[in-house]
């Protein structure tokens, strides 16, 4: 009686109550995996978010150290502008830069071409052009300009240009494509140059 009442206290859980301990321990694992994965791709959504916003930053300034620099304006058109500017700091002579998007605005390219001397006495040197790509991946926004010209009490030219030598100063709006903390959003840059270096007898 005594052996019995021993073996009848041992008794284990039953198929029943370890098939829902299974279950619930699948659900909860389920949940942690979901929570660290999501987790995780926020994290390396918001690193990489980052890192290309440090690069439009980077090349923003590039690009408004070139045209600050800039000696004279060759055209000028919203998203296309030609100037005569060093593109290097220790070039002896100025380039022929052109700044251009590509035929769908999702590119920002540049072309410089090298001068023999700095004009009116250079002449291009087209077979010693170059292209860069300045963004890999531009976003243009609906309704805004890659180039603002301004005048010299700092409003906008309205377009097109008659007079090149009227622009004063440029408006360069640069952006990139962002999906954190917004889906399909941007992340976007706008930067002022005054042409301080600009001459008006070429």
């Amino acid at each position: 009686m005594l052996r019995r009442n021993k073996l009848t206290s041992q008794a284990g859980f039953t198929i029943i109550e370890l098939s829902v301990v299974m279950v619930l321990a699948l659900i909860v694992s389920l949940t942690a995996y979901t929570v660290f994965s999501t987790t995780l791709k926020q994290y390396f959504g918001l690193q990489q978010d980052g890192t290309e916003f440090t690069d439009l930053a980077a090349q923003s300034q590039r690009v408004a150290t070139v045209l600050r620099g800039s000696t004279d304006i060759v055209s000028a058109t919203s998203n296309d502008l030609v100037v005569y500017a060093y593109f290097y700091p220790n070039d002896q002579y100025v380039s022929q830069v052109h700044y251009y998007l590509n035929a769908t605005s999702t590119r920002l390219y540049a072309d410089v071409t090298p001068m023999t001397a700095n004009p009116p006495i250079g002449v291009l040197i087209p077979a010693n052009k170059k292209t860069y790509t300045v963004i890999e991946d531009f976003h243009q926004l609906a309704g805004v300009n890659l180039f603002v010209y301004l005048d010299d009490t700092g409003n906008t030219l309205a377009m097109p240009i008659a007079d090149e030598h009227t622009i004063k100063g440029i408006q360069i709006n640069l952006a990139v494509p962002a999906d954190h903390p917004t889906p399909n959003g941007n992340q976007q840059i706008s930067l002022q140059v005054s042409l301080r270096n600009r001459k008006t007898n070429l």
